[in-house]
């Protein structure tokens, strides 16, 4: 089989760089493929298994390192001003416009990237023939209710190791990092050890955590940034692109936090991974893809 080709570059945006990468040709009469990666604040590498779809359908996959993470231009300095909604639907038009595929694409977003798939699909942009929502929430306050019923499950000397740092301020403590493993290594991704891709994403946070601490806060718990009140819920009814949303059984991302996707974009599909948490792409790698393949394929 002969090699897929693959393109590295970046596109000027305001006065930083974004990084992006296109696996496939942009010449295929495929939809190409945007993937945005979650946190917010993430990189790339967890969701860089979406490129396999290129494989299964000849499809064009775009990858990028959203402003601030990985690859992309980092700013330490910024503040919670900065880092808004409407900076990263900035970017993403600016990307769409740089590839000249803004009349034709499809997006997904995992996570953080799925709620900016939301609010960019709300304004109904032509140019996008299908969605797809990857274990996102629609109500930051539903996903925190949720996220701290789960953790009222794990081990009670998890939960008391946790308390305890935190009513301390010493979350940054090996101890309360390794309990917060627990809950990760059951919500967010349970294949043991994590993959490389996995390990590196939140190695490049703990070096630099600017957007995740700007917009979500320290913890999954404890959500105090700027994204802290945000809701889609009541503009869903908005979107008209097809959508397909998907999520896991054990996903910190639980029915409820994904459920007003269901109940209020019209027609849209729910695939329910039974043996997935937060990254079914990883956890459930060969039929995710190929799930989302099929759904995409149907909208070409």
């Amino acid at each position: 089989m002969a090699a897929v080709p693959t393109q590295e570059a970046f596109l000027p945006f305001r006065e930083y760089r974004t990084w992006y990468r296109i696996t496939g040709s942009l010449d295929s009469t495929r939809l190409p493929l945007v993937v945005a990666h979650g946190g917010p604040g993430c990189t790339h590498d967890y969701v860089d298994s979406f490129k396999g779809i290129t494989e299964i359908d000849g499809r064009p996959v775009i990858h990028y390192d959203q402003l601030g993470n990985g690859n992309s231009t980092r700013l330490p300095e910024k503040g919670p001003d900065f880092w808004t909604p409407s900076l990263f639907l900035e970017e993403l038009d600016a990307l769409l416009k740089h590839l000249d595929i803004q009349d034709r694409y499809a997006f997904l977003g995992q996570s953080w990237g799925g709620m900016l798939g939301a609010e960019h699909a709300v304004r109904q942009p032509k140019g996008l023939k299908a969605l797809v929502i990857a274990n996102s929430p629609a109500n930051m306050h539903t996903w925190v209710t949720e996220a701290n019923r789960l953790r009222e499950e794990l081990p009670q000397n998890v939960q008391d190791t946790l308390l305890k740092h935190e009513r301390a301020g010493t979350i940054t403590d090996p101890e309360y990092i390794a309990a917060s493993r627990v809950f990760y290594d059951r919500h967010v991704c349970r294949v043991a050890p994590w993959p490389h891709e996995v390990a590196r994403t939140f190695a490049i946070m703990d070096e630099d955590n600017t957007v995740y601490r700007n917009m979500n806060g320290p913890t999954e718990f404890h959500v105090i940034g700027t994204m802290k009140d945000w809701t889609i819920e009541d503009r869903l009814s908005l979107i008209e692109a097809p959508t397909l949303l998907i999520s896991g059984r054990h996903d910190e991302a639980t029915p409820l936090v994904v459920r007003p996707y269901v109940d209020r974009v019209k027609g849209c599909e729910w695939v329910l991974f039974e043996n997935s948490s937060h990254m079914p792409h990883v956890e459930e790698k060969d039929l995710c893809l190929k799930t989302v393949s099929e759904f995409l394929s149907e909208h070409d």
